[in-house]
């Protein structure tokens, strides 16, 4: 497989990916873009997919990681860690639990496979709205960074009508920092694993779909004003949909 686009038509060989919310949205647009270039994807999701697992518990992320080695034989070419929960109120541990663990937990796991390829790509979906949320306390990236999620969560909490939104912004900043921090270990870019983080503006997903459309009274109108006063300022007027990020 080619070094630059290994979902393009120039791909020679095929490998073995792995895609988490391949259920949907960006990772289900992934998913299809990788089996249309030849390779074989190993969907995760809640549902209707080749592994079901709920990232939002240990138990489940357990599951999925000896899921996926199981079908993937113990070798992978690479993964996008597409799943994630958006602020939904009062899913601050949740919100944690799936954008966070659920990328650290299963590419720490996943590691030995990523590594037998010698030449594997990880690519974890970030948002560029975690460095436009105001009221994130940077103590609590750093718990979540240190791994103390209750603290970090009870921290969050004290953001009283904002948490939701602020646990997002949080989970994003600390896996993007995950990363960065992993990214050039021996363990990661010694082992050939390239890990790269990418931050999408809004994307019409049936996530972001139903922030928008399930929201009512004066908190549904504050978010719909949030998001488009976003979209002015940091993506010049424009949303994505999920087939523009393939």
């Amino acid at each position: 497989m080619t070094d630059t686009d290994p979902t393009g038509p120039e791909v020679a060989s095929s490998g073995t990916y792995l895609v988490t919310g391949a259920a949907s949205g960006i990772g289900l647009a992934v998913a299809d873009r990788l089996c249309v270039a030849g390779h074989r994807v190993i969907g995760l999701d809640l549902r209707d997919v080749d592994v079901c697992a709920d990232l939002s518990t240990p138990a489940g992320r357990r599951g999925a990681v000896e899921a996926v080695l199981a079908s993937a034989g113990g070798r992978l070419d690479g993964a996008v860690m597409a799943a994630g929960l958006g602020p939904a109120k009062g899913r601050e541990d949740s919100i944690v639990a799936v954008n966070l663990l659920g990328v650290i937990e299963l590419l720490e796991g996943l590691r030995p496979a990523l590594a037998a390829a010698t030449d594997a790509k990880v690519v974890v979906l970030g948002s560029n709205s975690a460095a436009t949320t105001p009221f994130v306390p940077r103590r609590a990236v750093r718990l979540l960074l240190d791994g103390d999620d209750e603290r970090a969560i009870r921290q969050i909490r004290r953001r009283r009508g904002v948490a939701a939104p602020v646990a997002y912004a949080a989970s994003k900043l600390a896996v993007a920092r995950w990363c960065r921090q992993r990214a050039v270990a021996d363990e990661w870019a010694g082992a050939g694993i390239r890990l790269n983080v990418i931050a999408p503006g809004p994307v019409l997903t049936p996530l972001l779909r139903a922030q928008l459309d399930s929201s009512t009274g004066a908190v549904g109108s504050r978010i719909r004003c949030q998001f488009l006063n976003f979209m002015s300022v940091a993506c010049q007027r424009r949303v994505g949909f999920s087939n523009s990020c393939q």
